[in-house]
């Protein structure tokens, strides 16, 4: 008979673990008496039907009827098998694990004990990254870089921020005299998987990716030297103990400013996050991935009354921000929109303004129908009959989302008022919007608010040229990175390019499946129908680049003449700093003096 985990094992878990702190892992719990309560983290709810009884050892949902013990609730929501289990929960409560037979562990199924396996050599690389930046000589000028974008060294030690080295063979040796195994070594996603002594980081300021429970189960590492050979920020991928979709960034130090604010920040990136952190508003937390998951909502939702959105002005931003907007209504969370002024995203309003700019940023943050009535009010002509119905249509995706009849007349009522519309007419319109979309010809409701043509451009007619000969591709790849972009439409295409290629599918087909946005597709095909690039493909691709190449210069030294314009130098660390901008200035003047 094999061996399996003895029932004293098992009784010591049942009785020793805290069923009421685990289970505030996953959501909110009041206590009512000695029992607690809270919503349901198995079925969306929004009252209080789960109850946890920390004397008996059990949970209960009166609405779906969901119940068990410690080990079961561990089981369902880490989807674990029930040996391991409890082989977690003996983990975090100090119990040995004892087994029958010979009391050797057997093996079950092996997925708990790679998972530990792997968050081990995270953390001892993460821990190492962390050192080579604070430590030692070849980190000094990722520290200088990250120290002038105004985090501070307390910081830099909370998010446990690193460097990996230029040398891309230097990590697999220190890992393999760390008695790692090769063959472990490769398949844990820190290295090339065509070259496997080579590391997937190098030269890169990394930022530790932490679970709920504050390892370090995954990387993100920012570009230092603007290699155009290599994008901004490389990420890992989905493995075995980190699902993207399933995480988000900062979460670990975050829930307990969560819980007692009962509200939440989700921003673009690392360091906006970070930035949140550091001005002492720690609710905030990052998606990881281009946008916000159901699985990420399903994370905070339990602790938060409202959800604050803090992305990109831009107009990747401004639909992400849209996305989550009506995602987050139709799960009956209360949102708003923070307004970034004087920086392009909260990290640079940190470092233009200080945390007094960001934190009032915060408190200014508007409710999403207010910004969505706005910006649909600046996005089509309202002083005309079709720019007001076509405004209206674009907004009715965002009442089909809310979750209360009350609060949709409201936004309803608001509508008409924002517009000059009669609420009858609205109303009819709302109730038949399909007709009214079908008379227009709008086909989609969530797009309604782009149905503006896309405008051709210089950016979008490089990477049109790009993809009617996809071998020239290592062109722009090796020149450009997607932050040379003005068009978000060119932009997106990019980063489609640049996914196609690392996963080896550049192709025609793997980019049209890419392209949500059904113009792109067709401005693509219409491209090629015509063989605008039949012929001189690399002379348009090269003077596109050039182009691209002079304004990405010109608005970085724009943005430096701004901050020189501002500047009240009063200390000679202030005057230090003068000096630097001003050389920086001269340096750019004088390659757009020489390379074009």
């Amino acid at each position: 008979m094999a061996n399996l985990i003895s029932q004293e094992t098992i009784d010591a878990v049942n009785n020793t673990a805290d069923i009421v702190s685990i289970i505030s892992e996953y959501t909110k719990l009041d206590s009512r008496g000695n029992d607690w309560w809270g919503c349901c983290p198995f079925h969306g709810e929004k009252t209080a039907s789960f109850h946890v009884d920390p004397d008996k050892k059990f949970y209960h949902c009166f609405g779906c009827g969901a119940g068990g013990n410690v080990i079961k609730f561990v089981m369902e929501q880490e989807k674990l098998s029930f040996s391991d289990a409890v082989i977690l929960l003996a983990k975090k409560t100090g119990i040995e694990v004892k087994y029958t037979g010979n009391g050797v562990r057997p093996d079950f199924d092996p997925k708990i004990k790679q998972i530990e396996q792997y968050i081990e050599l995270y953390d001892r690389t993460g821990s190492m990254f962390h050192y080579l930046l604070t430590e030692t000589e070849q980190g000094k000028g990722a520290l200088k870089y990250i120290l002038s974008r105004g985090l501070t060294a307390e910081t830099i030690k909370k998010f446990k921020l690193g460097y990996a080295p230029q040398d891309r063979r230097w990590l697999k040796g220190f890992l393999l005299k760390k008695n790692f195994s090769r063959d472990f070594l490769e398949k844990s996603g820190l290295f090339s998987k065509n070259y496997p002594d080579v590391a997937f980081f190098s030269n890169r300021l990394m930022f530790p990716i932490f679970n709920r429970q504050g390892q370090i189960v995954a990387f993100g590492g920012r570009q230092l030297d603007n290699n155009p050979d290599s994008p901004k920020y490389l990420n890992s991928g989905d493995l075995i103990q980190y699902k993207k979709g399933e995480t988000l960034y900062a979460f670990n130090f975050a829930k307990k400013a969560i819980k007692e604010n009962k509200k939440v920040i989700f921003c673009e990136g690392y360091m906006d996050c970070i930035a949140y952190h550091q001005c002492g508003i720690e609710y905030a937390v990052a998606p990881l991935g281009t946008s916000l998951t159901e699985d990420q909502i399903k994370i905070i939702k339990p602790f938060v009354d409202e959800v604050l959105l803090s992305f990109d002005a831009d107009g990747a931003g401004q639909k992400a921000t849209m996305r989550a907007i009506l995602m987050l209504r139709a799960a009956s969370l209360t949102v708003k929109v923070i307004r970034i002024e004087g920086g392009k995203d909260p990290a640079e309003l940190l470092v233009n303004f200080g945390t007094e700019i960001l934190t009032k940023a915060v408190n200014g943050a508007i409710l999403d129908s207010d910004f969505l009535l706005s910006k649909l009010g600046k996005e089509y002509p309202i002083d005309t009959p079709e720019g007001k119905i076509r405004a209206s249509l674009a907004y009715f995706p965002y009442l089909d989302a809310l979750q209360s009849d009350i609060l949709r007349e409201s936004c309803l009522d608001q509508l008409c008022q924002a517009f000059k519309l009669k609420p009858e007419a609205v109303k009819r319109d709302f109730n038949n919007r399909e007709q009214a979309r079908q008379r227009l010809n709008i086909r989609q409701p969530e797009k309604s608010n782009t149905e503006e043509p896309i405008r051709r451009n210089a950016e979008l007619g490089c990477i049109l040229a790009i993809i009617a000969d996809l071998d020239k591709y290592s062109l722009i790849r090796s020149e450009l990175t997607p932050d040379d972009f003005d068009d978000s439409y060119a932009k997106q295409l990019y980063t489609i390019l640049e996914d196609c290629f690392k996963e080896d599918s550049l192709t025609l087909s793997a980019i049209l499946s890419r392209c949500t946005d059904q113009r792109l597709s067709n401005m693509i095909t219409s491209s090629l129908s015509g063989g605008e690039f039949s012929k001189n493909t690399e002379a348009a691709v090269r003077d596109s680049v050039r182009r691209l190449h002079r304004k990405a210069l010109e608005k970085q030294r724009d943005r430096i003449m701004d901050r020189i314009k501002q500047f009240n130098a009063i200390t000679k660390d202030d005057e230090k700093e003068l000096a630097r901008l001003l050389s920086e200035k001269m340096d750019l003047d004088q390659k757009l003096k020489n390379e074009f």
